[in-house]
């Protein structure tokens, strides 16, 4: 079975460098640094200012809650995907993009060891196609759904906070994919920092390491300020971009997604075009 796992995430990687459709890991070494708020808010953000097709998966084996920020039926879900059947048969739409969702609890340790993730490569291989970007929100932490998932996309964006405790599992995670697998495709996020500045030197720390102790340097995709709005989002189970636009976590994200698209934003490209003729309207 490992050997067919092998062949399919090298099948998909190869896909991935022949496709227009990029598919973007999101990873984290603990849990509550924000991962599925910033994916579920990613993918949002390429669809409604990008107008990107975009597919959502929520990979967290047996603890998924994104339908809590979607407001979906969880109900439909990622379990029988992990057994065989077809995207296409639990599919969900929300906010203009396509949603699959992960699931919450086992009911034994043999039902947890009968999913595959090959199956679900098997399956994303077949949408690849029909997206622009399909996002993978990961479960927190090193498994080997995880690891297969990251090492079968175009790029693996790891969040972290400034916490010391985050930023050493996010080391660990980094270390392990890439001693094992040679994986060396990471992007970061810190979120919840108070400053830019604790932000940057966050990067830094964990950089450093990773260009001491393995050889290769991280990119920094950005950082994102702490944000109460977090909570009232998750209450009111819809994503905080979508509830608040012009808080300064949805901009700050917004600036990382356009960095990932290289595209302008729309509103940005309007206000510039706007800019220029008021420009040769005074200059008359």
């Amino acid at each position: 079975m490992e050997k067919q796992a092998e062949k399919l995430i090298e099948l998909v990687r190869e896909k991935n460098r022949g496709s227009r459709c990029r598919v973007l890991s999101f990873v984290s070494g603990k849990g509550g640094v924000g991962k599925t708020t910033i994916s579920t808010s990613f993918a949002y953000i390429l669809a409604n200012s990008f107008g990107k097709r975009v597919l959502l998966l929520d990979c967290d084996i047996g603890l998924g809650n994104v339908h809590l920020l979607l407001g979906l039926d969880p109900s439909k879900n990622l379990k029988s995907v992990l057994r065989g059947s077809s995207i296409g048969e639990v599919v969900q739409r929300a906010y203009n993009f396509d949603v699959v969702l992960g699931f919450s609890g086992i009911d034994s340790l043999d039902e947890l060891e009968s999913y595959e993730a090959a199956n679900l490569l098997v399956q994303l291989d077949r949408v690849m196609d029909s997206y622009d970007y399909v996002i993978l929100d990961n479960s927190a932490g090193i498994s080997r759904f995880t690891v297969n998932f990251s090492r079968a996309a175009t790029e693996t964006y790891i969040i972290t906070t400034p916490e010391p405790t985050a930023l050493t599992d996010a080391y660990a995670f980094v270390k392990s994919v890439y001693n094992v697998y040679g994986y060396s495709s990471f992007k970061v996020i810190v979120n919840s920092v108070s400053s830019r500045k604790e932000g940057f030197e966050t990067f830094d720390r964990l950089s450093s390491s990773v260009e001491r102790f393995l050889g290769f340097r991280l990119k920094l995709a950005g950082v994102l300020p702490l944000s109460p709005k977090v909570r009232e989002a998750l209450k009111e189970g819809k994503p905080l971009v979508h509830l608040y636009p012009s808080d300064p976590f949805s901009i700050a994200l917004r600036k990382i997604v356009q960095l990932e698209t290289g595209e302008v934003l729309p509103e940005e490209e309007e206000s510039f075009i706007k800019r220029i003729l008021r420009f040769l309207k005074e200059g008359v």
